[in-house]
């Protein structure tokens, strides 16, 4: 059979392989590499053949089960009220918890020698608490009381003591005096009354009335300048200066409404002290807008911070200047707080005395606001411009490199 095979022709003969096995096994077959796939277009798809699974997505950081993003942007969220608590405890507390007489001025009445030495052992008794002078007669020691020169002044004679003071000017300060010169009165075996030279008024029995109409306008004001300010930028500099006036004119107003109308604590002098509410307002308003571009959602913490802890504390609606701490006493010479309620005590209960020096500092106040506005706007319509310019030159760059 094999013979007849070979006496085949060539090309007669059928094919033969070395491979005699009917099937290839299936080790063979599974390292055999599979041939490239070819696309529609011709061409190959080398990928399929490298395809692996996705690595499952790794999920975000956590702590205490919370993602670490959730907690850093709640941390940041707190900061402002953190900041507001510590900083109102802070002040109310260093400025109230413990009022020291320093250098309170006050005089004894007389001419007399007994009179010069009384004066000079009350000084020696604590010299960082008094500053004592005499005063020939009660009608000087009445006049330097209306000028708020004087805090009290005392007056023994032979058959009583009067002690002189205004619980207009400060009520804490008077009840201060008198827990002073009480017990020397009754040391001195005297008969003791109290003369309230400058009295407040009717329905303001407390004296206080004008220091809370102050915290209704600085509450009102930096409220305003908060609303004021997140809109500036679509107002544009000129718009926002302009409703910065307006809406301080209208804060005041409501505050003179309550004040006087209502509760009758301003009686008479209402547009004199709208006037100045106006002009402490704008300024409150006009520095909101322009620490707005640089402190953003900590413009109302600062603003708190300004017209809040550093402004009631020290303007003297509580306890006078005499009675602070150096700190606050130290801002009460030029922080627009006390210029405001200086200005408006001088207007309401002591008229024909001078409050010009108030009426600077405001007026100052309100220039810095502005300037403030003026100069973040600039400053930020200059950062626009550079980045407007930085993108109109990629874009040229683009445009030459295609």
């Amino acid at each position: 059979m094999m013979q007849h095979y070979d006496s085949l022709p060539t090309r007669e003969r059928p094919a033969v392989t070395t491979d005699t096995s009917p099937t290839r096994s299936l080790q063979q077959v599974a390292l055999r590499p599979s041939s490239p796939r070819t696309t529609d277009s011709g061409a190959q798809d080398h990928g399929a053949a490298h395809r692996h699974l996705p690595a499952p997505a790794r999920g975000p950081r956590t702590l205490f089960g919370a993602p670490l993003g959730v907690l850093r942007a709640f941390g940041l969220a707190v900061l402002v009220p953190l900041f507001l608590a510590v900083g109102m405890s802070l002040a109310y507390l260093g400025a109230f918890h413990q009022p020291t007489p320093h250098d309170l001025p006050v005089a004894v009445v007389g001419t007399s020698a007994e009179t010069q030495v009384f004066a000079q052992r009350l000084t020696d008794s604590d010299p960082d608490a008094l500053s004592v002078r005499t005063v020939a007669t009660e009608a000087e020691a009445r006049k330097l009381i209306e000028g708020r020169t004087l805090t009290a002044a005392y007056e023994p004679t032979a058959t009583q003591a009067t002690l002189l003071v205004s619980s207009a000017a400060s009520e804490t300060s008077a009840n201060v005096a008198q827990k002073i010169f009480q017990p020397i009165a009754f040391s001195q075996k005297l008969p003791y009354q109290v003369v309230d030279v400058v009295p407040a008024a009717e329905h303001d029995s407390t004296g206080q009335g004008l220091f809370f109409l102050l915290v209704g306008l600085s509450v009102g004001s930096y409220a305003t300048a908060a609303a004021v300010a997140a809109f500036a930028a679509r107002l544009g500099i000129r718009a926002s200066i302009l409703t910065s006036f307006v809406m301080s004119a209208v804060v005041s107003g409501i505050a003179m409404t309550v004040a006087g109308p209502i509760y009758h604590v301003v009686d008479g002098n209402v547009w004199g002290i709208w006037l100045l509410g106006w002009l402490y307002s704008v300024a409150i308003i006009l520095i909101g807008v322009g620490l707005h571009p640089i402190l953003r959602h900590w413009t109302t913490a600062a603003l708190t911070m300004l017209f809040v802890m550093l402004n009631f504390t020290s303007s003297g609606g509580i306890f006078a200047v005499h009675l602070m701490p150096g700190f606050f006493a130290g801002l009460h010479a030029f922080w627009n707080g006390a210029a405001w309620l200086d200005a408006a005590q001088t207007v309401q209960y002591f008229p024909g005395h001078g409050y010009g020096l108030d009426v600077l500092r405001l007026g100052l106040w309100a220039v810095v606001g502005l300037g403030l506005a003026l100069l973040t706007h600039l400053l930020s319509a200059r950062r626009v411009r550079l980045a407007n310019e930085r993108v109109a030159t990629r874009e040229e760059e683009q445009v030459i490199a295609a």
